[in-house]
């Protein structure tokens, strides 16, 4: 290996040297195209193309309003990025590494906490002391988006289980979803003759009962008529593939008389929606299935505006699965997603050391993940989620596609509760420009809490979150090179996790407080000088060695000894410019938070057991540095450190409203077989 991190190494040092090269450089900056990203319901996204600025002191300044008032509102810069080199390891068989990608110069960067549906204008000058060639200010408006809901005016069609009489079946109501959906269903042959009976906007409610397809007896409807076939022939898959639109989504939704019940009978897939746009799905329960919805495959098809809420997964293998790089407008929230993980006791795939003496190792991914997502505009929020490998995540994918409209870019992870996983609890992994993780809690992690391997390019927001009990993990999972990440407001409890080797990195308001294990709590490891840390406030654990911040050339890569390491905040901040206006806290620094325990890292700890919120007078208030967007509203003399502002509400983590059958209560974990089973 030591020959490829040299190799990086050396492509690195060439793409800094050519930024701050001789004085015949171009260091004047000349504006190029300005894009405006899919917007979700909270965030705007927005990249500008540049060319010049070698030494790279350009800034784009941003500013914005809502529609109709005069006042303009500051916000948070754009990111500069350019020449950053991102290449990826080598996988298990091949010679080429996964990805290898060189940032192209420009700004991005998103405008925060808006309102959905509301209409902004958003200023952007672009300024340079070495000159500005063409437009050097932009202003745009843009309107976010708004809630997916039901449209009025279309068609409403009954679905009832079987063994309701059909001869006293009224018009518009039938056996089974695809009899609703299609003019027909049959368990034969002739199962997808059928054309759709659907339109845009039309609603199909699903009234109370369990819906599970005898797929291996041919004939069904035709012939046999003892016992339920519902026409989805052998597979056991709902094959739909009409369109919808924004306005007009196709609806399938509980009736409201009773849990509804999709059983796969073990299959594959549930329900196949790879042509199906727009379809919005709501209060329903799904369980013993592979993947529960399967919306898009990488270069093959996808859909775009699919929608589901208030609904139940349960013992299923992938929640909902898209890869594809042209899918858009996802909206994901209030849901609950219970993995096949042993729900009672943490494991790890890796680290042998720690999870080898357990029953269960390597833990198997027979839960991979809750959500997983590609594309734009993107929003999955307030779902709860338990007993997986990976909760949400944003599909690898590999080098992005360079069309604008074909990569990652203006996603939002928000106000998830995720439980017990495996590996990480959201990935914003594969993104290029604008992914956004905040706001979500993440207990009982076994590697890192939040990943970003890679981002091409950034800006990657990670701010406003918690983890605790990330046993051999922690924090942040900075791996495979990844740049331009923005790391503002967590508290991590435990260590920040694995830092690198990154580019273009940003720490700023952080609380990375110790929780007892022997590891060091803070090491980076970045490609650039240019990346930072400052105004964070570190809890050191009984190890030696807390803090290290290094540049090339590295002694090994993406951990291990490093070459230059301090024990204390004062000796890390006397010999690097880093962290000047940092504090050193404790756990006592919150209100009621304890150190977990590694000698039992198999242990679950339920969050609400702790109070991650600030003591009066803790050593983290009035510490931070103001940042438009993240900390707005803030108390005092200047923002606190960590998730939360000193005396004020929480987030909301987990649905707002919880789905049939399901209710908040004080460990919202099952500790045995799911309800229902």
């Amino acid at each position: 290996m030591k020959h490829i991190w040299l190799g990086f190494v050396a492509l690195m040092a060439l793409a800094f040297f050519a930024q701050v090269g001789p004085a015949h450089a171009a260091n004047g900056v000349t504006a190029g195209a300005f894009v405006v990203e899919r917007p979700t319901l909270l965030s705007l996204g927005f990249e500008w193309k540049i060319t010049g600025d070698d030494n790279r002191n350009a800034a784009v300044a941003v500013s914005f309003r809502k529609k109709g008032e005069t006042a303009w509102r500051k916000g948070m810069p754009l990111m500069r990025m350019g020449g950053e080199f991102i290449a990826g390891p080598r996988p298990q068989y091949g010679d080429s590494a996964y990805y290898n990608y060189t940032v192209p110069p420009g700004f991005a960067g998103s405008v925060l906490n808006l309102q959905p549906d509301s209409e902004y204008e958003c200023r952007f000058v672009l300024s340079d002391p070495d000159g500005v060639t063409g437009q050097s200010e932009q202003t745009v408006t843009v309107r976010t988006r708004k809630v997916p809901a039901p449209a009025t005016g279309g068609q409403v069609y009954h679905v009832y289980p079987w063994g309701k009489d059909d001869k006293t079946l009224g018009k518009n109501e039938f056996i089974g979803l695809l009899h609703a959906y299609f003019v027909g269903a049959d368990q034969s042959d002739h199962n997808n003759v059928f054309a759709h009976r659907v339109r845009p906007g039309d609603t199909i409610l699903v009234h109370a009962g369990i819906y599970k397809d005898r797929r291996f007896t041919y004939g069904g409807q035709a012939g046999d008529r003892a016992g339920p076939s519902y026409g989805t022939s052998f597979d056991g898959t709902y094959y739909l593939t009409a369109k919808g639109t924004a306005d007009k989504p196709i609806v399938i939704k509980a009736a409201g008389d009773g849990e509804v019940i999709f059983d796969g009978d073990g299959n594959d897939t549930l329900f196949n929606l790879l042509a199906a746009d727009y379809h919005h799905f709501e209060g329903i329960t799904v369980r013993n299935t592979n993947i529960a919805f399967l919306l898009g495959i990488k270069d093959i098809i996808g859909a775009s505006g699919f929608t589901l809420t208030n609904s139940r997964l349960y013992n299923i293998g992938r929640g909902v699965r898209q890869d594809w790089a042209k899918s858009k407008d996802f909206y994901i929230a209030d849901n609950v997603f219970l993995g096949r993980h042993d729900p009672v006791n943490m494991g790890g795939w890796i680290r042998k050391d720690v999870w080898g003496k357990y029953p269960g190792y390597p833990a198997l991914i027979d839960s991979e993940y809750a959500v997983k997502v590609y594309g734009q505009g993107h929003v999955v929020a307030y779902n709860y989620i338990a007993n997986f490998h990976d909760a949400v995540t944003h599909a690898t994918f590999g080098n992005p596609n360079q069309v604008p409209e074909e990569y990652g870019a203006s996603v939002d992870f928000y106000g998830n509760d995720m439980f017990n996983l495996t590996d990480n609890c959201i990935e914003l992994d594969g993104g290029v420009h604008n992914m956004r993780a905040f706001d979500n809690r993440c207990v009982n992690s076994s590697m890192m809490g939040f990943s970003t391997q890679p981002i091409f390019g950034g800006p990657a927001y990670v701010y406003r979150n918690l983890t605790y009990n990330s046993t051999t993990g922690g924090g942040l999972k900075l791996l495979d090179n990844p740049s331009g990440v923005l790391v503002y407001n967590n508290t991590f409890v435990g260590t920040g996790g694995a830092l690198g080797p990154l580019s273009n990195v940003h720490f700023r308001n952080n609380l990375i407080v110790g929780d007892s294990w022997k590891r060091p709590i803070f090491q980076v490891k970045t490609f650039t000088p240019y990346s930072s840390s400052d105004y964070n406030g570190f809890g050191p654990n009984p190890v030696d060695g807390n803090f290290a911040w290094e540049l090339p050339p590295f002694t090994s890569a993406n951990g291990g000894q490093v070459r230059r390491v301090f024990n204390t905040l004062s000796e890390f901040q006397k010999a690097t410019s880093h962290d000047t206006h940092s504090v050193t806290v404790g756990l006592d620094v919150f209100r009621n938070v304890k150190p977990t325990d590694e000698a039992s890292p198999r242990q679950l700890y339920s969050p609400e057991d702790f109070d991650f919120r600030l003591k009066p007078k803790a050593a983290a208030i009035d510490k931070g540095m103001e940042l438009p967007g993240i900390t707005d509203g803030f108390k005092g003399r200047a923002p606190d450190l960590g998730a939360y502002e000193f005396d004020q509400p929480v987030p909301q983590y987990g649905p707002r409203v919880w789905p049939v059958g399901d209710a908040p209560s004080k460990r919202r974990s099952e500790t045995g077989p799911p309800r229902g089973k």
